[in-house]
């Protein structure tokens, strides 16, 4: 569960900030990442509510933003959102010739807000 260490780096992060920035307590932490970079939003909280414990953090709401897949058509040049499971052809004329070119980001910190 890479989850884990994702969130553990996202801890130092915030940590790193507080001691900078002089904020007692996260209220709200709005992060974003791919449709297909392979995370679970039930494995992000669970792994947030325990690394969190003792820390600036402990408490704050998360807020997702899951970013769409896109596939790019080298046949029609058209790009499209695919809303399940890698597509193999292109839903504009039904190429075979695409490519997936968004919905792979990592997990980013977007927003932070503080008390």
């Amino acid at each position: 569960m890479h989850e884990l260490s994702l969130i553990q780096s996202l801890m130092d992060i915030i940590e790193d900030y507080a001691r900078r920035e002089g904020f007692s307590r996260v209220k709200t932490m709005k992060l974003s990442y791919g449709r297909h970079s392979c995370l679970d939003v039930g494995a992000l909280t669970f792994a947030f509510d325990i690394q969190a414990r003792g820390t600036s953090a402990e408490g704050a709401r998360l807020e997702f933003d899951i970013r769409p897949s896109l596939l790019a058509c080298a046949t029609c040049g058209k790009e499209s959102v695919c809303d399940g499971p890698f597509a193999a052809a292109c839903p504009c004329c039904g190429s075979p010739e695409v490519t997936l070119t968004g919905g792979m980001e990592e997990l980013k910190l977007l927003e932070l807000e503080v008390d």
